[in-house]
């Protein structure tokens, strides 16, 4: 039996072999999944996987807490053009917990997704999810170049569905940036819920208008992004945001400073009303914060770059109903050195070795009133950066 399954198999071996190479030159044939003339467009196309891994240690007031490996960011980006007059860019985060109750009806682990129509050489019009151009360079960096965010960029909602406006001087040296957004991701509801205040209502209109400029002075040694923001939140609750940050590049050294106020009739940091819980059980208001921000950057060798951060944030309640009251609340600071070796010259990934120290100082009528306690934080890592162009 065994012997006449051999014979069997040697006569419909040639059989089956035929109609497997008349398949495959069916199939050679045929159009492929992409059409040749689209492939065209792929030359105008990025895929970026932006990515900081490390091994984070942690310390919450100078004792250690817990050592992991962590995947700090990891968001893919798609980018190019689609057509002479159009670009388009869309980033998802991987490392966000999705939300997909919003306001703006697109999941809140995207960052942006949105087309720029180019309507002449000097003037761009953009609808979609984009980033908010409050101004500032710690927004405007790469998120896996930021190792811990200030206060202000750490719990402001930064990404925002809207329309823009750009304009660009003849020089192109002088860049501005009108928006409108949606105010927020969060419907009103879930962003105060029952912490809102008597009095305030919903706006028909909740949105905010950004005007912003950006300048290049001094033979492009001193880079500019200045923004003013107004914010229309609630009928009764507006709120006004202006950011000034400045780049100085000299040779080896790159040094930036933002500095950034924020006004708000209702907090929508909500750093003020976590403070004030324990007293008042609503969102305050009439708070106001204060930031400063400055990073430096030096290439001690080719490979090789030093950075520091340093950073303060403070919070202010200037609604508050006692009379005896101290506005200042609370002051943050940060420092952040880091150390980056760039071991290949062809491609875009280093090694980083840095440290985050952070500090929260509360008034004495803050730790009086509210209970509030002064605290460290600390946390030491190492790791590889690398926004990895696939294509």
């Amino acid at each position: 039996m065994k012997k006449h399954f051999i014979y069997w198999i040697l006569i419909l071996l040639p059989v089956f072999s035929f109609g497997q190479i008349k398949s495959l030159e069916e199939n050679t044939g045929q159009q492929p999944l992409i059409p040749t003339p689209k492939l065209a467009l792929l030359k105008d196309v990025d895929i970026i996987f932006n990515t900081r891994m490390a091994f984070d240690n942690y310390f919450v007031d100078g004792n250690h807490t817990n050592s992991l490996f962590s995947m700090n960011q990891f968001r893919l980006e798609v980018k190019g053009k689609i057509h002479d007059k159009i670009f388009f860019r869309f980033r998802n985060r991987y490392t966000k917990i999705p939300d997909p109750n919003t306001a703006d009806n697109i999941n809140r682990s995207v960052d942006m997704a949105y087309l720029v129509f180019d309507v002449t050489p000097q003037a761009k019009f953009s609808f979609g999810k984009m980033i908010g151009d409050w101004g500032g360079y710690e927004l405007l960096t790469n998120p896996i170049e930021i190792l811990s965010y200030n206060t202000i960029n750490n719990t402001a909602d930064n990404f925002l569905v809207g329309a823009a406006f750009s304009f660009a001087l003849e020089d192109k040296k002088n860049i501005f940036n009108i928006q409108v957004l949606n105010s927020r991701t969060k419907t009103f509801q879930d962003q105060y819920a029952a912490n809102l205040p008597s009095g305030i209502e919903l706006s028909e209109m909740p949105l905010v208008a950004v005007v912003n400029w950006k300048g290049h002075l001094f033979d492009n040694k001193l880079e500019t992004t200045y923004s003013y923001s107004f914010f229309n939140d609630a009928k009764n609750a507006k709120g006004n945001y202006v950011s000034l940050g400045n780049k100085f590049k000299a040779n080896k050294l790159v040094l930036y400073y933002d500095f950034q106020y924020s006004k708000e009739d209702l907090d929508r940091k909500f750093i003020v009303t976590n403070i004030i819980k324990s007293k008042y059980a609503y969102a305050a208001e009439d708070v106001s914060y204060v930031e400063n921000w400055i990073r430096a950057e030096y290439m001690i060798r080719p490979k090789v770059n030093l950075l520091l951060t340093i950073m303060n944030s403070c919070a202010y309640w200037n609604g508050n109903p006692d009379t005896n009251h101290k506005s200042n609340l609370l002051k943050s600071y940060g420092v952040i050195p880091t150390i980056e070796y760039s071991p290949f010259s062809d491609i875009n990934l280093k090694f980083y070795a840095g440290y985050i120290a952070k500090k929260n100082n509360y008034s004495n009528y803050a730790q009086n009133t509210f209970n509030a306690v002064d605290g460290t934080t600390g946390q030491i890592s190492f790791g590889i950066i690398a926004p990895l162009l696939v294509l």
